[in-house]
């Protein structure tokens, strides 16, 4: 066998078998209960110094361009528009003023620590690995939130800043390093570059989801549908970073929004394809990723030994900049709070209590991100293995923390969400939902739809209203029109619980689970009619429109 095509097949064996090494250890994990970032990250380090191992290293711009991108979209796809719009002032607190204030602590620590030990440290080093450390990882977080074991308020904010602060971070990060190359650069500079990247980040993001989403309301097949899904991310991150804005900001507006708008120009079909698409996708590169990270440590510490920093020095910086970190994030949320309870009136409003702060302080989960960005420090950083090293470290010891969320919100007393008035939620939805549906049928039924499956359909929202679900076996025997009116109603259905998001009425969690509900009904409606009914019914089946009898 030819030297190139063997060496073609044995790297599709070893992708091949990353991702089933993935699915077991993840599967494994959730099983008894672990964290499956930090079991995936310690199989990696174990199976790094295994002798068949090949030497893994993972480019940046992979991660950057490529696998962020994806993972950003997927976690704002399920992110609450009307949360983000609510509390907008304090996620950008978060996202823009926690991290400059991080970038500075870290970067200050950094560079007297680091700069006791190895000469050629400057300031602009230092601000470069605290803009590295700064941003909380949306992957993490996102884990976090959606285990039920956090509130939901802190779960909103944890994951509005996790998807937003990127952008403030790297962004410090491209002007650090242009710092390192050239040190006349000026605050003016780097206050330019900034608003340039949320300008050109934010100005992307909303052209293209205007674009998207009037691309989107003309496809019919979720085939199409879920091709433009996928890229999108891309769609919206290439236009930004190719005008000098933030890749990263334009899709996370790009993806809140088309999430937000969802109901209103995909089908049915097309919204329970994307879900599952954009899960499988999420889930195969975030765990992916941490897999990866562990692989790389060997080649990590051997750049690191170059450095010749001690073995206890190392220790004390490593701990040092940790403890900066974690300290600056409590004393910004904590002044933060003090400002929200005790400011302007319009702040007292959106202020959340010392155990919320304390919370939001204790949860700062490094990941992906903070690990892609130490490899774009130039070749020439003083302790570059050193640094890669530390990021590594750092990333671990915050998962690890993480880990403490969960009980530290029990310790605490914060409301957890309560299954049962979600339940209750759900029922009063669905009765309100079910009312419309009634209305919309008294308005649509004719005398050609037969009586006796009017009755029925009535009788069936009826029972719904009462406990909230039922199926629809019984009332199928005649197609034509029963497809029809059960499509008509279902659109009154989807327009009063959107009615109802607009106006706050219900938690998001309970807005998409009715509205998963309803997918799942007109998906299997369609499908099921679909390949028996005459030709003349399937277009208006396809498109959810009243079906014109011939004759």
């Amino acid at each position: 066998m030819d030297e190139s095509l063997f060496a073609f097949y044995a790297a599709v064996g070893w992708v091949v078998g990353g991702l089933l090494l993935v699915v077991a250890v993840t599967g494994l994990s959730r099983r008894v209960g672990w964290s499956a970032p930090l079991v995936l990250v310690a199989v990696g380090v174990a199976a790094s110094y295994l002798p068949f191992t090949p030497d893994v290293r993972l480019s940046p711009d992979v991660v950057l361009i490529v696998v962020l991108p994806a993972l950003l979209f997927a976690a704002a796809l399920q992110t609450s528009f009307l949360e983000v719009r609510a509390r907008g002032d304090s996620i950008l607190t978060l996202s823009v003023g926690l991290v400059l204030f991080s970038v500075v602590v870290i970067g200050f620590v950094t560079y007297w620590l680091l700069g006791a030990v190895v000469s050629g440290v400057t300031v602009a080093v230092g601000l470069a690995f605290g803009a590295i450390l700064a941003p909380t990882d949306a992957v993490s977080v996102n884990a976090l939130a959606g285990t039920g074991k956090v509130p939901r308020r802190l779960a909103s904010l944890l994951e509005g800043e996790g998807l937003l602060n990127d952008a403030t971070a790297l962004v410090s990060l491209n002007t650090a390093i242009t710092a390192i190359a050239a040190p006349s650069t000026g605050l003016g500079n780097a206050a330019v570059d900034f608003v340039r990247a949320v300008v050109g980040g934010i100005a992307v993001g909303v052209v293209v989801a205007w674009i998207i989403v009037r691309v989107r309301r003309k496809l019919r097949a979720p085939v199409l549908d879920t091709s433009i899904s996928l890229s999108a991310p891309y769609v919206a991150y290439l236009p930004a970073a190719a005008i000098g804005g933030s890749g990263f900001l334009a899709v996370v507006l790009t993806g809140i929004w088309l999430g937000y708008r969802a109901p209103s120009f995909q089908s049915a079909e097309s919204r329970v394809a994307e879900r599952i698409n954009w899960r499988t996708v999420s889930f195969v590169l975030e765990n992916g990723v941490f897999l990866l990270i562990g692989l790389q440590l060997k080649s990590i510490v051997e750049t690191a030994a170059s450095s010749r920093i001690g073995f206890g020095a190392g220790v004390l910086i490593i701990a040092g900049i940790y403890l900066a970190m974690v300290l600056a994030r409590f004393v910004y949320v904590f002044a933060a709070t003090v400002l929200y309870r005790y400011g302007p009136e319009l702040l007292r409003e959106r202020r959340w209590d010392w155990r919320t702060a304390f919370a939001i302080s204790f949860a700062g989960v490094r990941g992906v991100v903070t690990l892609a960005a130490v490899f774009l420090l130039p070749e020439d950083t003083p302790a570059l293995g050193f640094l890669q090293l530390a990021a590594f470290v750092i990333v671990v010891l915050s998962l690890l923390q993480g880990l403490g969320t969960g009980p530290l919100v029990r310790a605490l007393k914060l409301p957890l969400p309560n299954p049962e008035q979600d339940r209750v939620q759900v029922r009063s939805l669905v009765a309100e939902a079910q009312t419309a549906a009634i209305a919309r049928l008294e308005q649509e039924a004719t005398e050609d739809d037969p009586a006796e499956l009017v009755s029925s359909l009535r009788r069936y929202a009826e029972y719904r209203v009462l406990i909230g679900t039922t199926d629809e076996q019984g009332m199928l025997a005649q197609p034509d029109a029963y497809s029809r009116l059960r499509l008509l109603m279902l659109d009154s259905e989807r327009k009063a619980v959107l009615d109802a998001q607009r106006e706050g009425r219900y938690e998001d969690s309970v807005i998409d689970a009715v509205l998963g509900d309803f997918d799942s009904i007109e998906t299997a409606l369609k499908r099921s009619y679909r390949r028996d009914m005459p030709k003349p019914i399937r277009p208006a089946l396809r498109l959810g429109l009243p079906h014109k009898r011939e004759g």
